[in-house]
């Protein structure tokens, strides 16, 4: 038991210096402005020596709050609805016609305009010229001496050697540029060979003048017979 009250008595000195030393070190340390950096370590120094205590017991939770009970609604019943009356429709009045005398319209007023003072008669228009006189229409006519056409020089030497003689009759078509376009024999000789001639001859040497109307060139016809005679 001494040895245990030793060992106390010492740790009370050891924590009464400690004491001391931390009231000289937070003088200190308001003195130099360094109170807060003092502070920490003092803490320090106190936690470590410092005997720990017990964390205090955790707070019991609070209980749940009282639910509240729903306050029950009184049950109303709907007024009584009285029925509506009947709507009774009265039937539609009987039609009114009055009669009301209308007078007719004024006839409306006629403005009858003076009548215009006639001017004086427009000369009567002149009559249309009078046409151009047509110029009549002429025949072909042929140009130079028809007889020169055809000769005894042409008469045609089987002819000659049979001794076929005649009238040979023809009519000749007549073009606008006064050529012949054809010939037609109206009337034979007798031979073959004396009519062939005639239309050949006639056809290459004949030239007219072409026949006109309204002064315009038309085609036409002309007629004409050749004698075939055998030279003495």
């Amino acid at each position: 038991m001494a040895y245990a009250d030793q060992q106390m008595s010492g740790s009370r000195v050891v924590a009464i210096a400690l004491v001391i030393l931390i009231h000289l070190a937070l003088g200190y340390a308001l003195i130099t402005g360094l109170a807060y950096s003092a502070f920490e370590t003092v803490r320090d120094v106190v936690t470590t020596v410092d005997i720990t205590e017990p964390p205090p017991p955790e707070p019991e939770p609070e209980p749940p709050p009282p639910q509240e009970e729903p306050v029950p609604q009184p049950v109303t019943t709907p007024p009584p609805v009285a029925p509506q009356p009947p709507i009774r429709i009265s039937p539609a009045p009987p039609n009114i016609v009055t009669t009301t005398q209308i007078s007719p319209p004024a006839p409306p007023v006629l403005r009858i305009p003076p009548a215009a003072v006639p001017g004086p008669p427009s000369p009567p228009a002149p009559p249309p010229p009078a046409p151009p006189p047509s110029a009549p229409p002429s025949a072909a006519s042929p140009r130079g001496n028809p007889g020169s056409w055809a000769n005894t020089n042409d008469y045609p030497a089987r002819a000659l050697r049979n001794g076929d003689e005649g009238t040979t009759g023809v009519r000749l078509n007549v073009g606008t540029d006064g050529r012949v376009t054809n010939c037609e024999v109206t009337r034979s000789s007798g031979s073959n060979e004396l009519d062939t001639t005639t239309c050949r001859l006639l056809e290459r040497r004949g030239r007219f003048n072409p026949a006109t109307q309204n002064g315009q060139p038309v085609a036409s016809t002309w007629s004409t017979s050749i004698l075939w005679q055998i030279p003495d």
